[in-house]
């Protein structure tokens, strides 16, 4: 009897220290928890600036059932990752993030999981350690999404999980640039299990991402997953152009009636246009943001560019992500 595969993706960008612990912590599991399971283990490398990628061909090198896939530039979170969980062709795919912030440990319980009927198993971070501020904005845009969107967002989910072969499969039918991890796993997982765990220290040292990126990932999931706000935009206006009507027919009336003596003037005039203004420019930006979104997804751009691979077949050297 054949044994099940596990493929392990591991995304990585600058993940020099931790190349090897990953290697040796995943052993670990496979040899002493997961013996009746055969495994591959990926790294994807996003144009590290560091030694990531001498540090997996070494690892290449030493065991044949570790792969490399080198992108040609950077890429970028989201579609790196995308990308990522597209390389395995196991029975399900193990995809955890390189700087061990989340736990190669936890495999055994999602496998338990899968195996019980469990088309997708994801980690759910239960604490972490980001700075509070940048803790209560992800906790709001949390909740906003929850607000917005028409299907239900997972909370401090960040794609690390245990996928089957069969949403692998879906995912690889997705064409587009920009996919948003968090909402296709939130829709399209209909048979999920969450595993909650503490999320611990980058081994990196501090994180990849900026409030800039953070805003990109957050403006592509709300451009991808809500509708509301351009209706909003619709319904505030309609309101605020009603509600200007009312005040200039209580001006017209009310300056008939008190010709010499009433007294509304610039203060007024100047509040009103500020107000307006003020909401014209935001869904102004949010419109603006929708605009963008259209626009690249309409370019059918690849996700990445592959500029070397290590350790797979001839067969699937020639396969590129979509």
């Amino acid at each position: 009897m054949n044994k099940k595969t596990i493929s392990v993706t591991i995304p990585c960008w600058s993940e020099e220290k931790s190349v090897r612990q990953m290697y040796d912590r995943l052993m670990k599991v496979f040899r002493e928890q997961l013996s009746q399971y055969d495994y591959e283990i990926i790294y994807v490398d996003d144009y590290s600036p560091d030694n990531t990628r001498a540090e997996i061909r070494k690892l290449c090198k030493e065991d044949k059932k570790v792969k490399a896939v080198f992108n040609a530039r950077n890429f970028g979170f989201s579609r790196n990752v995308f990308a990522t969980m597209q390389y395995g062709n196991g029975d399900a795919t193990f995809m955890l993030f390189g700087d061990l912030q989340d736990p190669p440990e936890l495999l055994p319980e999602m496998v338990k999981r899968w195996e019980a009927g469990s088309k997708v198993v994801i980690g759910q971070r239960t604490k972490g350690n980001e700075n509070p501020i940048m803790y209560a904005m992800r906790r709001f845009y949390y909740k906003l999404m929850g607000m917005l969107s028409e299907s239900k967002q997972i909370e401090h989910f960040n794609g690390f999980g245990l996928y089957d072969r069969s949403f692998i499969d879906i995912l690889k039918k997705i064409d587009d640039p920009m996919p948003y991890l968090k909402g296709i796993v939130a829709e399209l997982a209909i048979e999920q299990s969450i595993v909650p765990y503490e999320q611990a220290a980058s081994v990196r040292g501090k994180s990849g991402a900026n409030f800039l990126k953070n805003y990109d990932l957050a403006m592509q999931g709300i451009t991808s997953y809500t509708k509301i706000l351009m209706r909003i935009a619709t319904f505030l206006g309609a309101g605020l152009g009603i509600l200007s009507a009312i005040f200039a027919i209580f001006v017209l009336v009310s300056k008939i009636l008190h010709w010499n003596q009433y007294p509304y003037g610039t203060a007024t005039i100047i509040i009103g246009v500020f107000f307006i203004g003020a909401v014209q420019l935001f869904f102004m930006g949010i419109l603006g943001e929708y605009v963008l979104s259209i626009n690249t997804r309409s370019m059918k751009r690849p996700l990445v560019v592959v500029g070397e691979k290590i350790n797979f077949e001839q067969s699937e050297e020639e396969k590129e992500v979509k």
